[in-house]
């Protein structure tokens, strides 16, 4: 009996130190080292926004690989006419125990690695995780693409075999969320730096997204698009030592993403909090398709430029 207990107290002790070391973003060579894992789930998010599909995903794999269309299969909700919110805790649960993931499991997410758009559906759903609280997810830097040029000799085709079902039960937790209120609160209160990761033509009100009501940004916003996170010639997201540099002149913590519907936003989320390690960081999934559905609530449309010209005319009087 005293054996068995020091055999599964082993086994908790081993799950927690591998739940422990999961990293925020895995390369190639650590999936291929960690295939034949029972513990880790790889899940393909490939969809509308990468030109994949489930047949493209029948078409060449990971090895082992779950599909999960980021854009159908759940992953983000409509709820009043707002796009892409955060499911319901039971919903959530049990789209990820369909896709076999347990209490246990190591989640490592597989964007399709074509654009910095596509990143963000990894981004997305490895903050959904851990606001539903499972801590051992990772991202694959370069996605199915990068899979594809390293090793071009193990890639799996068709179907294979259903997931068994996992045992995940989703537990929301705010530390990474803010809701609509929160926001307004912010903006009465002054006490976090609002980061619009949309383009400067959304954010000085010359464009917008086509579910928002109204053009303009969140007052007080500091413009920095997520694109800026991302090397287009690699396909993966740039170094932590470039990334830090970009992300230099946004203070300290508390920090509030948002795009139009939390899908940018995601990419500025996960860099500040997951690679850099700032504390703090919050997404606003609603962000302007959720906010303009309020016509009391208040715009911007003056540009950072416009700001920094307008500071400097009142200080040389020209």
């Amino acid at each position: 009996m005293r054996f068995g207990k020091v055999f599964l107290a082993g086994i908790a002790l081993a799950l927690t130190a591998f739940s422990a070391s999961a990293q925020p973003l895995v390369d190639t060579n650590w999936v291929r080292d960690n295939l034949a894992s029972d513990k880790i789930v790889f899940i393909d998010l490939r969809n509308k926004i990468d030109g994949g599909n489930y047949e493209t995903w029948l078409e060449g794999h990971v090895p082992g690989s779950v599909h999960s269309d980021y854009l159908q299969a759940g992953w983000r909700v409509g709820r009043d006419d707002v796009v892409g919110l955060l499911p319901t805790a039971s919903d959530f649960s049990a789209l990820a125990q369909r896709l076999g993931v347990s209490a246990d499991s190591h989640v490592v997410l597989i964007p399709a690695g074509v654009s910095s758009t596509d990143f963000g559906s990894a981004a997305r759903a490895y903050w959904t995780f851990k606001v539903f609280g499972h801590e051992s997810v990772s991202i694959l830097d370069g996605g199915y693409a990068k899979w594809a040029s390293d090793f071009p000799g193990n890639i799996e085709k068709g179907a294979g075999l259903a997931p068994n079902k996992g045992n995940f039960i989703a537990r929301f937790d705010d530390e990474a969320y803010i809701s609509t209120t929160g926001v307004k609160a912010v903006i009465d209160g002054g006490q976090a730096v609002l980061l619009d990761a949309r383009t400067e033509e959304q954010y000085i009100g010359k464009a917008k997204h086509n579910k928002a009501l109204q053009a303009g940004h969140i007052p007080g916003a500091v413009l920095q698009s997520q694109a800026d996170a991302y090397n287009p010639a690699t396909n993966q997201l740039k170094t932590t030592g470039e990334l830090a540099k970009i992300y230099a002149s946004i203070d300290d913590a508390p920090i509030i993403s948002y795009c139009n519907t939390g899908h940018w936003a995601a990419t500025n989320w996960f860099v500040l909090s997951e690679v850099l390690g700032r504390k703090e960081v919050k997404l606003y999934d609603g962000s302007m398709v959720e906010w303009t559905a309020n016509s009391q609530n208040p715009l911007g449309t003056q540009s950072n430029m416009d700001k920094i010209k307008g500071l400097f005319k009142s200080i040389t009087g020209s």
